[in-house]
């Protein structure tokens, strides 16, 4: 399953976000526990591995998907004080 992470809405206007995608994928790197990670133009796509059972609806299985990516940049912005996890959402990649 695949998900986005790009700057959140309510955040784009700031100058000093111009580059927390591109700060984050620094910080990031490309596999991560059950997840593989992807810069794309101005956001980052993840790919969520993780076996769920096949009678999980799948809003269910997506949001288990997006918390589990959500986890990883909360992980990842912790770590690093220039990061904010408010300047993220992630969200299903249609």
């Amino acid at each position: 399953m695949k998900f986005r992470i790009t700057s959140h809405s309510g955040f784009t206007a700031s100058t000093r976000l111009a580059n927390a995608v591109d700060l984050l994928w620094q910080r990031l790197g490309a596999i991560h526990d059950e997840v593989s990670f992807a810069k794309v133009g101005s956001e980052i796509t993840a790919t969520w591995g993780e076996d769920v059972p096949a009678s999980m609806k799948p809003d269910e299985r997506a949001e288990i998907g997006r918390r589990a990516v959500l986890d990883i940049v909360r992980e990842v912005c912790e770590r690093a004080p220039e990061l904010e996890l408010d300047w993220f959402a992630v969200g299903v990649f249609h």
